[in-house]
């Protein structure tokens, strides 16, 4: 697997002369500063490509060039949209950067209740507690009809916490679910937008009335119109698993178990449509196999996110150690370095540690704990060659 790193451009505090330090190969990266919608221009990504070939690395993956809500509601300016993406597609072809990762969640990429969950050997990690998460949609989102999506023990205990949560707790689970997790990769509402809650209510209207079904035809269609460029310039489409994979906020998720992963292949049956293996995403939806998903899909993998998850037995879950956990990470090593021994891989949050606490990285993105998980899954990588090599496996 070619070892790549998530990096967050030109202001991000990890420099690339670290990365390399370290053994790095590739940069996954995108234009975080051009507004979703608007199209990537080449003079733009061949002078971030120039960039970072200068530091000796290589820009293996754009994550991600976003595909905008409207393309995904079947707004009245998708097509408007699907052109200046295809545009897009065009100029990362033709600077030779040809794997692309997107996903096709409403709204909301990725949710956690808590970004620094004390851990008993003193780092931190990513946590969702189902509790505060539905005391967040009940009574501070408001969400009409909430309460229906969740279970009466649920609800129970949202009603006590309801007693005792304070001021500061509320403020964070608002930071934390529609700001902090979502600002800093082009996402729909960022640091420093007054009235988040608001702003996220009226995203969250766009999806009135679109099912699963109509958000499955919407991703169709887009797909539809971007194979052909992809054709033409080899360029890689992979999709991000939804996170978690299940439903949420009354919001439609069509990626999420091997049902929709097969939907998503044969919707668009093109090998340049395909699928971004995020283990940790998967491993957290408790109705999936994650090896099983690896050993079906593999051939239409084109860029894998090594990380893991824990379930707990209230429902809540935790990024689990790289080595452990639902992910089974090793084993998917084994798989993927079987099938596509090529593919990027790039792990993924890593756990706040040593110096990272006062650094002001991205959440998931620390520097010491992805630097631990990149030494636990080379160590695996280079176990598992050494079987390959010597027929063990």
């Amino acid at each position: 697997m070619e070892k790549t790193w998530r990096w967050f451009g030109r202001t991000d505090r990890i420099t690339l002369d670290a990365l390399r330090q370290i053994g790095i190969q590739g940069i996954v990266t995108a234009l975080h500063h051009i507004p979703n919608g608007q199209i990537w221009s080449l003079e733009e990504i061949e002078n971030l490509k120039s960039f970072i070939e200068n530091s000796g690395l290589r820009w293996s993956v754009v994550e991600s060039l976003p595909v905008s809500e409207a393309i995904k509601y079947g707004g009245d300016d998708r097509d408007i949209l699907i052109d200046n993406y295809i545009t897009s597609l065009e100029n990362l072809g033709r600077a030779g950067v040809k794997t692309v990762c997107y996903n096709f969640m409403p709204v909301i990429d990725w949710i956690r209740t808590d970004l620094r969950h004390p851990l008993p050997d003193g780092t931190n990690t990513l946590y969702f507690d189902i509790v505060r998460f539905a005391y967040f949609d009940i009574n501070i989102l408001k969400r009409p009809n909430a309460s229906k999506d969740y279970s009466p023990e649920v609800l129970e205990k949202v009603e006590r916490l309801s007693h005792t949560i304070t001021t500061v707790e509320k403020n964070n689970l608002i930071d934390t679910i529609i700001v902090k997790t979502q600002g800093f990769i082009n996402g729909n509402i960022k640091e420093g937008d007054n009235a988040p809650v608001s702003l996220f209510r009226k995203l969250l209207s766009k999806y009135d009335g679109i099912s699963r079904e109509q958000l499955r035809s919407n991703m169709k269609y887009f797909l539809e119109r971007i194979m052909p460029v992809c054709n033409r310039y080899g360029i890689k489409m992979c999709v991000h698993p939804d996170d978690p994979p299940r439903a949420v906020l009354g919001l439609p998720r069509i990626v999420t178990d091997a049902e929709d992963l097969q939907w998503i292949i044969d919707a668009v049956d093109d090998p340049h449509n395909g699928i971004t293996f995020c283990a940790g995403s998967l491993s957290s939806g408790s109705q999936n196999d994650v090896p099983a998903l690896a050993r079906r899909f593999a051939h239409r993998t084109h860029f894998i996110h090594l990380r893991s998850t824990d379930i707990l037995s209230n429902g809540n879950f935790i990024e689990a150690s790289h080595l452990e956990g639902r992910g089974h990470l090793i084993q998917l090593v084994r798989i993927f370095e079987k099938q596509n021994p090529e593919l990027p891989m790039r792990v993924d949050h890593g756990k706040l540690m040593l110096d990272d606490m006062d650094k002001g990285y991205n959440p998931g993105y620390s520097f010491h704990g992805r630097m631990l998980a990149l030494g636990q899954m080379e160590g695996v990588i280079a176990v598992v060659k050494d079987e390959i090599k010597n027929k063990l496996i």
